[in-house]
Parts: C-alpha cells; structure tokens; sequence
C-alpha cells in the first residue's frame, strides 16, 4: 500500500461536527470520509486518470 502523505487542516469548527456525523452515518472516519469525498469530486472533473482510478479500489 502507498504511503499517504499528511497535512493539518484548518476547517470551520461547524463544518467538522457536520462532516463527523456524516462519516459516521456511513461507517467512516472523518478523514477517511474527507478522502472519499475529495476522490470523488476529483473523479467527477475527470480529473482521476483510469489507471490511478482502478488502482485505488483494488
């Protein structure tokens, strides 16, 4: 598995209770909730190439 790269997020302390609910309903952590919804908005642009696509659901 790669490596994943860290950073701090500043985020609006509202925004976090919102995003927190929300991952838990769907069974996630919040920064893997935050992942998810990044990759898919990436992937909505056509901005996620197929070949990196495939590789992270495998």
């Amino acid at each position: 598995m790669a490596k994943k790269k860290s950073f701090p997020l500043r985020i609006d302390p509202e925004l976090y209770k919102l995003l927190e609910r929300w991952a838990q309903d769907e069974f996630r952590s919040v920064n893997g909730h935050i992942e998810f919804l990044l990759r898919e908005a990436v992937r909505n642009e056509g901005r996620l190439s197929k070949r990196k696509e495939q590789s992270d659901e495998t």
